[in-house]
């Protein structure tokens, strides 16, 4: 974040930091101190498992666990809390402080690390909109996904051409996102739709995986928290669009409107550890008929900077990568927030961003406007806080920005009909759904980052899966390079690395 934001804005750490709190008018924001997120020079925390004892993270050299783990944990002093047995990879607990030591030793483990807890998604900020209001009836010959309440202010389905793919029957229909990240509000009318809660899960104890928090300015989490992070990523996926007549009006469509989204809880009040995120993954990607919740596509808008080499996070990539591949191996294509601290990552040798540089992820970028609120246009414009560099970044998605200087007030339409007003600077993030306060179930914010990047690429994506079927991930890869618009330089680029993704390009 520049420093010359900073003083305009609420900062809280956690899922998104507040920027302001809007009801159709605009308060005056302040500013506060944030907590830096885990990085290679901010060790996190360890993770602590019930009744003192540790948690770790055990790696075999090969993709299988022996039939008596649980007798040779056991001896080694700990308990098996999870199985991976498809990947070579177990949880385990501990009280003893020799356990790491021991289970080493058995026979075929690669590296025994202890689990840590990360801070995974950054400090941004978010803007709160208000509810869609009471649903109302719109002209029947309104264009598909023109209805919502929040639609005129919606720029980032246009800027990946999602519309005109709507317009020629591609919505997503048949694809399974799997959302890593926090809780989803599964009543909310944006996303109870689409969402499988069936298969929804949550794997940080104690917590299910429809609920949330972040972290208020002091670092405790907050229980009136009214963003959760999760549920705008969800909504930038596939909040559905009004359908038949007559249209109800929603508030925002998704990118693959007609696409189900899974929520698998990992983070909580932003942060989760390793072992959460890689059986979140392992879980995502297998098939239903396994026990598992057979996505198509994995988005994962979280991610922390760590050291390449060395034990601790580094041994953990290791098994963190041992997930990504086998979701690669299932057919499932798995996309990544890039980061938001605007990190050349071409020239930062012994830095890693995980799991976007994990193997077989596609990682993403953001771009954003300045000034939509007084027409500009230019959404292919670099995002003022995306990390980039050729050897990290795959594509650039719409992720919105807030550096427009100034505090000025500007007036955004609505559907059918009314105004509100907010900071200029705001529109120029994007919008979709929230939690919002008390029980509200048609809230929804606005927000910036390469978390709101991710999922319009992972929206994408589902186009193609309902499109041409269950293709596997490298094909929706080819798709996605062979119809992504080249900016920048030609060829690979810095920000935009293979091109910003183009959606009716890519399921024609």
């Amino acid at each position: 974040m520049h420093k010359s934001l900073v003083m305009r804005l609420t900062i809280a750490i956690g899922a998104i930091a507040a920027a302001a709190c809007v009801y159709d008018a605009p308060i005056t924001p302040t500013g506060n101190t944030i907590t830096a997120a885990a990085t290679s020079n901010s060790p996190s925390l360890q993770v602590a498992a019930p009744n003192g004892s540790k948690s770790y993270v055990i790696n075999f050299s090969g993709t299988a666990l022996p039939s008596d783990l649980a007798a040779r944990v056991a001896a080694a002093g700990g308990s098996v809390t999870s199985s991976l047995d498809r990947i070579g990879v177990a949880l385990a607990s501990s009280t003893d402080p020799a356990f790491a030591t021991r289970a080493a030793r058995i026979s075929g483990v690669a590296s025994v690390g202890e689990d840590i807890e990360v801070q995974w998604v950054t400090p941004e900020q978010f803007v709160e909109a208000g509810e869609a209001g009471d649903a109302v009836v719109v002209e029947p010959t309104a264009t598909f996904g023109n209805a919502e309440t929040f639609r005129r202010i919606q720029w980032a389905p246009d800027a990946v051409h999602a519309p005109e793919a709507w317009d020629l029957g591609q919505r997503g229909a048949g694809a399974r996102v799997a959302v890593l990240d926090g809780g989803i509000r599964d009543t909310h009318i944006d996303i109870a739709p689409r969402l499988d809660v069936a298969h929804s899960r949550s794997f940080v104890p104690g917590q299910p995986f429809n609920f949330d928090q972040a972290r208020n300015a002091q670092g405790v989490c907050n229980q009136n928290d009214t963003f959760w992070h999760g549920t705008h990523v969800a909504g930038i996926i596939a909040a559905p669009a009004a359908e038949n007549t007559p249209f109800p009006n929603l508030g925002t469509v998704g990118i693959a409107p007609s696409a189900t989204i899974i929520g698998v809880k990992v983070l909580h009040c932003g942060s989760g550890s390793f072992g959460a995120v890689i059986a979140g993954i392992y879980y995502a990607a297998t098939p239903i008929a396994d026990g598992g919740a057979g996505a198509d596509i994995i988005n994962m808008s979280l991610g922390a900077q760590f050291a390449r080499q060395g034990v601790g996070a580094a041994q953990l990539a290791v098994a963190l990568g041992k997930a990504t591949t086998y979701a690669y191996q299932q057919g499932v294509t798995v996309i990544a927030a890039l980061g938001n601290a605007a990190t050349d990552l071409d020239h930062t040798a012994n830095i890693v961003f995980l799991p976007a540089m994990s193997p077989h992820v596609i990682a993403v970028s953001a771009t954003g406007p300045l000034d939509f609120a007084h027409g500009a246009t230019n959404f292919d414009r670099p995002a003022s806080y995306t990390n980039f560099g050729q050897s990290a970044v795959e594509f650039a998605g719409p992720g919105g920005d807030f550096a427009l200087p100034g505090n000025d007030i500007c007036t955004y339409q609505r559907n059918p009909t009314g105004s509100s007003l907010q900071f200029c600077w705001v529109l120029d993030m994007v919008m979709a759904p929230c939690r919002g306060g008390g029980t509200s179930i048609s809230s929804y914010c606005w927000a910036a980052g390469t978390s709101m990047a991710s999922p319009a690429v992972a929206g994408v994506a589902a186009l193609i899966v309902g499109r041409f079927g269950h293709v596997g991930p490298a094909e929706v890869e080819r798709r996605l390079r062979q119809s992504a618009d080249d900016l920048g330089k030609p060829g690979n680029d810095d920000f935009y690395g293979r091109g910003r993704v183009n959606a009716v390009r890519a399921i024609q």
